[in-house]
């Protein structure tokens, strides 16, 4: 059994190490449309699992959600010209959040309330769409945007790195047993603690004005709660339709979805709070 799970962190870390700087190298050097559109390639292949897990079980169902789902993107590459608009749409998506978290503590007679195929491919649509949205206005939110959007990913991948190598030495409280029995409270306090040392490291190389200090920690700090909540609510909707992982695209981490579970609850969140305080 140790030597599976050592097998296991080994794939998962080799596969970290590749992506990694591709992912921080796109960040910084990509101008914003190319940004956007790369993005946009993850949506899709992240929009295909999603159909599977809504219960699409033909391969040209699946991709013809995908497409549906990436062709409107253009539509809201528009949008995000209007930032009013985009304020309104991520207001909305931090609302769907909220209830989503209701959900995962009602799980699972939450079930009934997205039992219908149809709001389960709406779902998709909340989960993906506001948080490319997110991503590209803080990435295209002049010099110091790809530079938040880094920050964001740092802070997921810190509250993600922290919470498995916590939860592993010392998890013994379940953090949400029936929906991911794997997770404890002391994963996420390892998660959070790693997360804010990530937070004080930017402010220390990147220095914050004296009266958004404590704006800048509480931001990220709840950005990196509705990251776990991102992370559980995928890990709801997989074992509602019974499977471990969402794909298998990338060895030791699943598949696309998987990777960005967390991202599409945090983006809308650390978006909104950060562009609130720059515009």
């Amino acid at each position: 059994m140790m030597q599976k799970v050592n097998s296991s962190l080994k794939q998962r870390i080799l596969t970290a190490s590749i992506l990694m700087p591709v992912v921080i190298a796109a960040i910084l050097w990509f101008p914003t449309p190319l940004f956007a559109l790369v993005l946009a390639l993850f949506v899709a292949l992240g929009a295909v699992e999603w159909a599977r897990l809504a219960g699409l079980s033909s391969s040209s169902c699946q991709w013809g959600y995908a497409a549906f789902l990436t062709l409107s993107l253009c539509f809201f590459w528009w949008l995000s010209g209007y930032l009013s608009v985009v304020r309104i749409l991520l207001l909305m998506a931090v609302g769907w959040w909220i209830l989503a978290a209701v959900w995962v503590v009602r799980y699972p007679g939450s079930a009934s309330a997205w039992s219908k195929k149809w709001r389960r491919y709406l779902i998709g649509f909340l989960i993906l769409i506001p948080a490319w949205v997110a991503l590209v206005a803080l990435h295209g939110h002049g010099d110091q945007g790809p530079w938040l959007v880094l920050l964001l990913m740092l802070l997921i991948w810190g509250a993600d790195s922290g919470a498995y190598f916590a939860g592993r030495k010392w998890g013994k409280d379940k953090l949400a047993p029936r929906v991911s029995p794997g997770k404890s409270w002391q994963g996420l306090w390892g998660g959070v603690l790693t997360s804010l040392l990530v937070t004080l490291l930017f402010g220390s190389i990147f220095p914050i004005h004296v009266e958004y200090r404590l704006y800048f920690i509480a931001v990220c700090m709840l950005v990196v709660f509705f990251s776990v909540l991102g992370d559980l609510v995928e890990s709801m909707f997989k074992r509602e339709a019974g499977v471990k992982d969402s794909g298998v695209l990338l060895p030791g981490h699943g598949g696309v979805l998987d990777r960005i579970d967390s991202l599409t609850a945090a983006a809308p969140v650390f978006a909104l709070a950060t562009l609130e305080v720059c515009l």
